[in-house]
C-alpha cells in the first residue's frame, strides 16, 4: 500500500512539474513569436519576383525534446484504449514550433526578409526501456532570403 501511495504521489508530482514546465515553454515560444511575425516564412518552393535580387542562404534550427514520465505513461494507457495521444501531440507540437523559432533566429541575425522552402525532419532520440517514445528531434530548414547592397551606379541606373 506504501508503495502506491509513493507512486501514485510522484506520478502527480511528476504531472504537476511537466504542465509547468510545459505552460511556460507555449509562454516563451508565443512570446517570441510576436517578436518574429515580421519575418516571412513560407513553405513555397519558389520566392516571389520581389525576391530575385535577393542572396540566399540555408537556415536551420533543431531541438530535442525528452518526454516526462507522466507523458510515456499517459499514452501507454492511451494504447489500452485507442486513441489519440494528446500528451505526444503537445510534445510535438512544441519541438516543432521552438525548431521553427530557432531558424527565424538565424535567419534574422543575418538579416534576412524571408525563409522559403521551409521543410521539417523529425526522429526519434532513445527510447525508455524498449518502450514509448524517449526524446524526439525536430529540424526545421530553409532557405533565407537576404536584401543584396544596391551599388551606386546601379541605383542611379534605376532612378534613370
Amino acid at each position: 500500500m506504501g508503495q502506491l501511495i509513493v507512486f501514485l504521489t510522484l506520478l502527480a508530482l511528476g504531472y504537476g512539474f511537466g504542465r509547468l514546465a510545459e505552460s511556460r515553454h507555449y509562454r516563451s515560444i508565443i512570446a517570441r513569436e510576436d517578436a518574429l511575425r515580421s519575418l516571412l516564412v513560407l513553405p513555397d518552393r519558389m520566392p516571389p519576383i520581389q525576391y530575385q535580387n535577393h542572396a540566399s542562404t540555408l537556415v536551420t534550427g533543431s531541438v530535442v525534446i525528452s518526454v516526462d514520465y507522466f507523458k510515456t505513461v499517459a499514452a501507454g494507457l492511451r494504447g489500452l484504449f485507442g486513441g489519440r495521444v494528446g500528451a505526444y501531440e503537445s510534445l510535438l507540437d512544441r519541438a516543432r514550433r521552438e525548431a521553427i523559432l530557432r531558424m527565424q533566429e538565424e535567419a534574422q541575425s543575418l538579416g534576412a526578409e524571408a525563409v522559403f522552402n521551409l521543410k521539417f525532419e523529425t526522429s526519434r532520440i532513445g527510447q525508455n526501456a524498449g518502450q514509448g517514445l524517449g526524446s524526439v528531434e525536430v529540424l526545421a530548414y530553409g532557405t533565407a532570403l537576404i536584401p543584396t547592397p544596391v551599388s551606386a551606379s546601379a541605383a542611379s541606373a534605376v532612378a534613370r
